[in-house]
């Protein structure tokens, strides 16, 4: 969906997971599986990673993206939403159920519910159809160099909420619970930084980047979606809104 324009765009001018060994040789660049149906598309970037010295793997309906995450364990999957099968959506779901493979969704749909729904899928960036290859290049640096910073990070903790960056695995006190790929990094961003508050352009820019430059209420979306998950317990609320300025980790 939306294929024809982005493959005019081109032509115009593309947490940590927790320790899975890859097979890749030290020094040889990352392994991206882009998943489209669009054969102009996939044939695009097929073309830009392999310039840029990345080994590129390549699927075209859900089905064959999603045996290929799980059999050949790439990096990092560019995923397209829309697919013959199984949608994009759906895929991220089983991959990430399965694997903490960083992921690219690609669509045409920019609605801000849509990017919600996207991220909260398994997706760990969304871009929107037509697109430059200069940013998607750009994007999938950026994944990857997450999981290169987290690497060793140790786990936050503040009064009885804890989050372990290398596990992934979040509790509150004995009572542990999941978050998708946004809410852990937008909770580890604020973890980062206890009692200061900080504010919400910052947070944006920071769990964000320019994906919802103008779409700031997502942010507002994904503080319910962790107090819901932080308090589901009774336990006091952590996250605290300061009107006018952002959120603060903080006891009341």
């Amino acid at each position: 969906m939306g294929g024809t324009a982005a493959a005019r765009a081109a032509g115009d001018t593309l947490p940590l997971r927790p320790t899975i060994e890859r097979e890749r040789n030290e020094g040889a660049m990352p392994t991206v599986l882009i998943a489209d149906d669009d054969r102009k598309i996939t044939d695009m970037l097929r073309r830009t990673l392999a310039y840029e010295g990345y080994q590129v793997l390549t699927a075209a309906s859900g089905e064959e993206a999603l045996a290929a995450a799980l059999a050949r364990r790439p990096d990092l999957i560019v995923l397209d939403w829309m697919m013959p099968g199984l949608s994009g959506i759906e895929v991220a779901r089983r991959v990430r159920a399965a694997d903490p493979t960083p992921i690219l969704m690609l669509t045409a749909r920019d609605a801000v519910e849509d990017r919600v729904e996207g991220l909260d899928s398994g997706a760990d960036d969304y871009l929107v159809k037509p697109f430059a290859p200069a940013e998607l290049l750009a994007r999938i640096r950026a994944l990857l160099r997450r999981i290169e910073a987290t690497g060793g990070e140790k786990p936050l903790a503040y009064a009885d909420l804890s989050l372990d960056p290398t596990t992934r695995e979040t509790r509150r006190g004995d009572r542990r619970f999941d978050l998708s790929p946004k809410e852990f990094d937008l909770l580890q961003y604020l973890l980062r930084s206890p009692r200061q508050v900080l504010p919400r352009a910052r947070i944006l820019e920071a769990v964000w980047g320019d994906d919802f430059y103008g779409d700031d209420n997502v942010l507002d979306v994904y503080i319910g979606y962790l107090r819901q998950k932080t308090e589901a317990g009774g336990e006091p609320r952590l996250i605290q809104t300061v009107r006018g300025v952002g959120y603060v980790i903080r006891e009341p």
